[in-house]
């Protein structure tokens, strides 16, 4: 999902319903690992050749994904905040050596008053993460907000 950097006008958002193009996320040994570490974790589940993806993993997807697959934000990327993230899984965690197919969608838009003034935007969107038949693995859905511009003095 792409948001604009700087002060140009952000690109037109996609509106709910829009899903981006699909592409594939292959799930490496060493990937897992450091991804485990990083997140202190000690849990053996993590390493070895049969290793589990660690909840959370999955955030890492979006650095496979060339830009003209994924949902249009709209948003400026200095007004932007991360402001949910949950997981869903359909069955087992993916392993080592999986390779999922990964496709983002639009799920909801909203403003909201902002507490200093001006309106806030939110855009929910969910990846789906699907094994090579296309049975649905595991979700990934994030609430991204553009804060209110601030007021001229």
């Amino acid at each position: 999902m792409t948001a604009s950097s700087g002060s140009a006008t952000p690109p037109e958002p996609s509106p709910v319903g829009t899903v981006g193009g699909e592409w594939e996320v292959h799930i490496e040994r060493g990937k897992i690992r450091e991804f485990a570490r990083a997140m202190q974790s000690e849990s053996t589940a993590y390493e070895g050749p049969d290793a589990v993806v660690p909840p959370t993993f999955l955030i890492n997807a979006v650095q496979w994904a060339p830009a003209d697959v994924r949902v249009t934000l709209g948003f400026e990327r200095k007004r932007l905040l991360h402001g949910e993230q949950e997981y869903i899984f359909h069955g087992s965690l993916p392993k080592v050596g999986d390779t999922l197919l990964a496709r983002e969608r639009v799920l909801e838009r909203f403003d909201k008053p902002g507490k200093r003034g001006g309106q806030m935007r939110f855009a929910v969107i969910a990846t789906e993460f699907r094994s090579a038949d296309g049975e649905l693995v595991a979700e990934a859905r994030g609430t991204f907000i553009e804060t209110a511009a601030k007021e001229p003095k």
